[in-house]
């Protein structure tokens, strides 16, 4: 016997147990041979099958053990690596085990005399190759550190062995879980996947790596949505706990971050479970082992894309391979069982067994076994590592030997250290190590397709990082097949939000999953956020883009404009006709009594009062914004220093005592009535001067009435000022009224100061109900207001001034009368 078995507890747990001799047998049983310097090899020929509860012989270890014997006969035929120095081998069974791992490792790192093996004492190793598993490489690197004896990795890539201080004589040929962690995430990243899954296997090799991994996507804001812990020896319930775990999520990109054989039975129950619609990430591990790599497993787990190392195609393997023969050295171990499962029999020479199923006779060759995937050596990996590890140590013992490179210039003694090799084999590639005993790293990107009914391993790209961290990844997507279909599957855990939404985090769960909500008018989203728009923007219906705010004033094309247009033009031109009558009848009795001078004064400022509107329409600009404020509170400053004057020439000429009463009228005559006009104008005049040259009226953009528009408006500059041409002409306009009433009930036919009275009311209406109005109006409706306040207030002048006079002369007048 030279496997492990397992029985069953009463707690329906099985145990993998050896017996004492098949504990000594598996210590004892090596492939060995003798040189001046030996190298020791521990590989998982013999893995464990929970399945069958025994450990299996593996072809793919089988064949990297002889590899190592290959290369090492290559290195001692080549006379310019170690001439006159002969390399020997020793290589040991690990079982995929820790513990038999680390007992291989004691055997080799001690110098016994072993006469099983040699006759006389073997010498102690120099280096070891070793392991495939990470687990079994932490258990070596441990122990033989502290002995300062290389240990170099073909197979295990956690990144958790580049620790220096721990494990200060580990190097491997294999690039870290740090690097592969870095490809899968760029991998992730480059198909827009934000949702998966992870499976890990609970040894170091599962943990560092999907921990490693999920470090790499958290900076690209990918989530996991479940991590699935998975192992060779775990029972059935954990199996399926985990199956269900992928039943239950809505990932539809799962990663496999573990070894063939662990991730072994999870692969038949997801089979068996039909689970499909899964695209499947995998590490280097499994994806190209050629026993998860059949049409079965295809079924749920084809499409699955993954990195390996670069492939090599190395001459003279293959007839190597084929020598392979238990009859030239019956005592070699390995060779029988792989006999047995290559040829279908067993050696005649194992009488001993007489339970096997048939018996070998002698004849049989491996030449009809050509076509197995044990002598394909077009596309080795793994093997290619092994052949890399042993052509670094000989590098190595070749300088510590000779002080110099092979072919190379003399160096110091103290200068040979491990990290310093380099050198560029036979296919072309330098092989060099890092200050953590890391190979530069260059992976293949990997993917599973189904041809003429067997599962090929397809190369579709590559992935390649540099010393500054960066990387390059070249992807033929065309060339993918994808089991979920043609297109590029979609793993999310929210849809993408729709144009006008953001993202809103929901509380409990990872940054991939939210709601959308709409952004408030204004802004726009930028799918993680809604951004402010511009002031002079504003979102538009979608809320995907900012638009220019729609500009407001008071136009003259718009019917407001139009209808104050209007309105002010026919006020201007009733002004001018009224002059024109007072004018061409200003002989008349009447026109004489109304004082035809002021008439005249009051109807041209009326005629300004007007044109005044005419510069509240329009596009503000700094002229007219200093215009309309100045003419207006200087035409109507004029207007009403006309009414004053006349209203205090009615109160003087009704006074007297008797009318012909010329001195008494000429108290205030016209040059009386001219300095009255032009006194009280001027200081209105003085105001506004004061007023443009202290803080004038500018054009100014408000966004306070409408968020989707800019209202332009004339800033008043000074508020003070502006209130103040307000004030004095309310003041003009009650001492006016004041003066106009006490001469309302003055005896005569025709009593002027009624007219100048109730003109004066209408005038004082309309001012005092302007300033609410005003301020409460919006946008270009405070221009309206203001406009409308101009034309109301001279329409009552005008019409309650001149109205009775105009009729009298033009309907009731009789010439000579």
């Amino acid at each position: 016997m030279r496997a492990c078995f397992c029985i069953w507890s009463k707690f329906k747990y099985c145990n993998c147990i050896f017996l004492v001799y098949l504990f000594f047998s598996a210590l004892i049983q090596q492939l060995a041979r003798e040189g001046d310097i030996m190298i020791g090899g521990i590989f998982p020929v013999f893995n464990k099958d929970v399945t069958k509860y025994l450990c299996r012989f593996d072809l793919r270890a089988f064949r990297w053990a002889q590899m190592m014997i290959f290369a090492i006969e290559e290195v001692n035929t080549d006379p310019a690596l170690l001439p006159n120095i002969s390399l020997g081998y020793r290589i040991l069974n690990s079982c995929s085990s820790p513990t038999n791992t680390l007992r291989a490792a004691l055997t080799l790192a001690r110098s016994q005399n072993e006469k099983e093996t040699f006759s006389g004492c073997s010498p102690a190793v120099s280096a070891v190759i070793a392991e495939a598993g990470s687990s079994q490489s932490l258990a070596v690197a441990g122990i033989l550190g502290p002995f300062q004896v290389p240990v170099v990795s073909y197979f295990s890539t956690c990144a958790c062995l580049s620790n220096r201080a721990k494990y200060p004589t580990f190097f491997r040929t294999i690039p870290s879980d740090y690097f592969q962690a870095k490809a899968l995430a760029a991998l992730v990243k480059h198909f827009g996947w934000e949702w998966i899954g992870a499976i890990q296997s609970d040894n170091d090799y599962g943990r560092n790596g999907v921990l490693a991994f999920k470090e790499e996507v958290t900076k690209f804001g990918i989530c996991i949505a479940f991590v699935g812990t998975v192992l060779r020896t775990y029972p059935q319930e954990k199996i399926l706990k985990v199956v269900e775990m992928i039943k239950q999520s809505t990932v539809k990109v799962i990663l496999a971050f573990t070894p063939e054989g662990d991730f072994s039975p999870l692969m038949r129950e997801v089979v068996k479970h039909n689970i499909t619609g899964i695209q499947w990430l995998a590490s280097e591990a499994w994806i190209t082992a050629p026993q998860p790599s059949t049409p079965e497993m295809y079924r749920a787990f084809g499409g699955a894309l993954g990195f390996v190392v670069q492939k090599m195609n190395i001459p003279n393997l293959n007839p190597f391979l084929m020598n392979i023969n238990p009859y030239r050295d019956p005592s070699e171990p390995f060779v029988k069982d792989f006999w047995e499962i290559m040829v279908g029999c067993k050696p005649s020479s194992n009488v001993s067994d007489t339970g096997a199923a048939k018996i070998c006779t002698g004849n049989e060759t491996l030449m009809d076994y050509t076509q197995d995937v044990f002598f394909n050596v077009s596309q080795l990996r793994v093997a290619y590592n092994v052949y890399k590890a042993v052509y670094a140590i000989a590098h190595a013992l070749h300088q510590l030997a000779f002080c110099r490179p092979a072919g190379g210039k003399n160096v110091k003694p103290s200068m040979i250290k491990k990290k310093q090799l380099n050198f560029r084999n036979r296919f072309g590639d330098d092989v060099f190590f890092d200050e953590n005993g890391n190979p530069p790293a260059s992976y293949d990107v990997i993917n599973w397709q189904l041809r003429n009914g067997q599962v090929q391993h397809v190369t579709l790209g590559h992935f390649t990082s540099t010393k500054h961290g960066e990387y390059t990844l070249s992807i033929q997507e065309d060339r993918i097949v994808w089991r979920t279909g043609q297109m590029v599957p979609a793993s999310v855990c929210s849809n993408a939000c729709p144009a006008g939404t953001r993202k809103a985090q929901i509380k409990g769960k990872p940054v991939c999953c939210f709601d959308c909500v709409p952004c408030a008018e204004g802004s726009i989203a930028n799918s993680t956020e809604c951004t402010a728009c511009p002031q002079d923007y504003w979102s538009n219906e979608r809320k995907d883009g900012c638009i220019p705010k729609t500009v407001e004033f008071l136009a003259y094309h718009e019917p407001m404009g139009v209808a104050l247009t209007a309105v002010a033009l026919l006020g201007a031109s009733l002004s001018l006709l009224t002059m024109i009558v007072f004018i061409h009848y200003r002989e008349t009795p009447v026109i004489k009594a109304s004082n035809s001078e002021l008439s005249c004064f009051l109807l041209f400022s009326l005629f300004l009062c007007f044109l005044c509107p005419l510069t509240f329409i329009g596009k503000p600009t700094v002229w007219t914004c200093m215009l309309r404020h100045t003419a207006f509170g200087v035409t109507f400053a004029l207007c009403i220093s006309c009414v004053l004057g006349k209203t205090i020439v009615v109160v003087t000429a009704f006074k007297v005592v008797h009318p012909n009463n010329k001195p008494a009228v000429g108290q205030f005559g016209p040059i009386q009535q001219r300095i009255i006009v032009c006194s009280c104008t001027l200081v209105q005049v003085i105001i506004c001067i004061l007023w443009l040259k202290l803080n004038p009226p500018f054009p100014d953009r408000v966004f306070k009435y409408n968020s989707k528009k800019i209202v332009l408006e004339c800033n008043t500059g000074s508020e003070v000022a502006f209130y103040a041409v307000l004030g004095y002409i309310g003041i003009l306009s009650v001492i006016c009224l004041v003066l106009a009433f006490l001469a309302r009930k003055l005896p005569d036919n025709f009593n002027e100061a009624k007219c100048i009275t109730f003109s004066m009311l209408i005038f004082c209406a309309v001012w005092i109900t302007f300033i609410p109005a005003y301020i409460s109006s919006p946008g270009k409706f405070t221009v309206a207001v203001e406009i409308f306040a101009i034309l109301s207030s001279a329409f009552g002048l005008l019409i309650s001034i001149f109205r009775d006079t105009c009729y009298l002369v033009c309907f009731l007048h009789r010439p000579g009368s």
